[in-house]
């Protein structure tokens, strides 16, 4: 890829090379479409003096020259304005409209399931320093510890299966939610499924469901951007 010196800061784990977030995965692959260099800074979540430039404390982070762009939504938005003679993200006004649907879908349904199925996972590949605050923010947030979100995610995992069927029933016709080629609406439901691949080995998906196929695809991109992260699952 070529273009801009972009510079994203990306969640890390205790290796640097751990990125899970999925938010910072959409903006990732959103850069890859794009055909954007960018350089990943590996960022904590006790870093927050690092991003404070952008006005808020959380990833991922874009900076283009002396701008700082903030939100995963926000960064693909402006990817798309900023490089117009790049490859698109949404293929034209309706559809940056409609990608908002599976950003909603995405960041109130399907990855707080998600959530309840992995939550746990997460601690055993943070930075030291990021583990007590990781578990005290998120045991408020669900008003249980973590050991009990996941306790009895197996009892869960049929339903969290069949909460998918939206996508099976787009899936099943075309090979990407953006149609014979992937879209940003794409990158924003893979982000989830990135980010469980890369802490937990927790089976969220049947082998022969075509959302796996699906995903398998997404892995695939430009030259395995998000295969060859590393990550505690296949």
């Amino acid at each position: 890829m070529s273009g801009a010196a972009l510079k994203l800061y990306d969640l890390a784990g205790a290796d640097d090379n751990c990125r899970f977030s999925p938010f910072c995965w959409r903006a990732k692959l959103a850069l890859a479409h794009k055909r954007l260099a960018v350089e990943t800074i590996p960022w904590r979540f006790t870093e927050k003096d690092r991003i404070a430039a952008s006005g808020q404390g959380r990833v991922p982070v874009l900076v283009d020259g002396d701008k700082w762009i903030a939100d995963s939504w926000n960064i693909a938005c402006y990817l798309e304005d900023a490089y117009p003679d790049r490859p698109s993200l949404f293929g034209g006004g309706a559809g940056r409209a409609l990608t908002c649907f599976y950003v909603g879908w995405a960041d109130t349904v399907l990855q707080p399931a998600m959530v309840r199925l992995i939550v746990r996972d997460i601690v055993d590949h943070l930075h030291p320093k990021d583990r007590d605050y990781f578990r005290k923010s998120r045991e408020e947030r669900l008003g249980k510890t973590l050991e009990e979100v996941v306790a009895d995610r197996d009892k869960s995992l049929p339903a969290f299966r069949a909460s998918l069927a939206p996508l099976r029933t787009v899936l099943k016709d075309q090979p990407f939610l953006g149609g014979a080629s992937p879209l940003q609406a794409d990158y924003v439901v893979f982000g989830g499924f990135q980010w469980a691949r890369a802490i937990s080995a927790f089976a969220l998906l049947d082998k022969n469901d075509v959302v796996h196929a699906w995903r398998e695809r997404l892995l695939d991109l430009y030259d395995g951007l998000a295969r060859k992260a590393p990550a505690v699952a296949a």
